[in-house]
């Protein structure tokens, strides 16, 4: 199966990945895509005050500023992205081995626009077994996966996605920390989510939903 961008030397798949304050994390999470071969790495950094610029440039990362809110930085490493695949990364998730042929064969499937991985945080607890159980009937059934679990598609296809066809999400899991759950406690972050995602589908702006979350969190 021939690519347009891997025929021109470029990278075929970029991964874009906000930060803002990760300097704990955001050596861990770009070791994990260095799986890939023929990519790109966009660290889009909203005014980090620590180190995770500086971490970002050493591990041979792509790193754009942008205004804080991930919205605003996944649209900024989208607008600078060359691959034709593009997977938005949380810089607290680590991606699993092989990704980038988990990728290419979910989008060559019939109908499907986008896709994730599945959910899984790297605590392991009775009560956070059923928050990753009900993420992922959810993000299956419903087609509604969570930031966490390392959402991708087709460059082409970036803000289209409900009008286009289905979410895949793919049975390899990419692992999140568990720091929010740890921080909030486990009902007060999942009930966080579930308003993001509806204030999301019902309109609400990204910007507005981002500083609503930040506030409570």
């Amino acid at each position: 199966m021939g690519h347009k961008s891997l025929d021109e030397g470029l990278p075929w798949i970029s991964i874009i990945i906000p930060t803002l304050n990760e300097e704990e994390n955001i050596a861990k999470c770009l070791a994990s895509t260095y799986s890939a071969s023929n990519a790109e790495r966009i660290v889009v950094d909203g005014g980090s005050r620590d180190r995770t610029v500086e971490i970002a440039l050493a591990c041979r990362a792509k790193v754009l500023t942008s205004p804080a809110g991930r919205a605003r930085q996944m649209n900024a490493g989208a607008e600078s992205a060359a691959g034709e695949f593009l997977v938005f990364l949380h810089a607290d998730t680590l991606l699993p081995e092989g990704f980038a042929n988990t990728v290419r064969s979910a989008m060559a499937l019939p109908d499907i626009v986008a896709g994730a991985f599945e959910f899984r945080l790297d605590m392991t607890s009775p009560g956070l077994r059923f928050i990753e159980r009900m993420a992922n009937w959810r993000s299956r059934r419903l087609q509604l996966p969570y930031g966490d679990q390392a959402i991708f598609t087709r460059s082409a296809l970036f803000r289209r996605l409900q009008k286009k066809g289905r979410i895949h999400t793919a049975p390899h899991p990419a692992i999140t920390s568990a720091r929010r759950w740890r921080r909030l406690g486990l009902w007060k972050t999942t009930l966080i989510n579930e308003l993001v995602v509806g204030a999301y589908y019902l309109g609400v702006s990204p910007s507005c939903i981002h500083r609503c979350a930040r506030r409570n969190r």
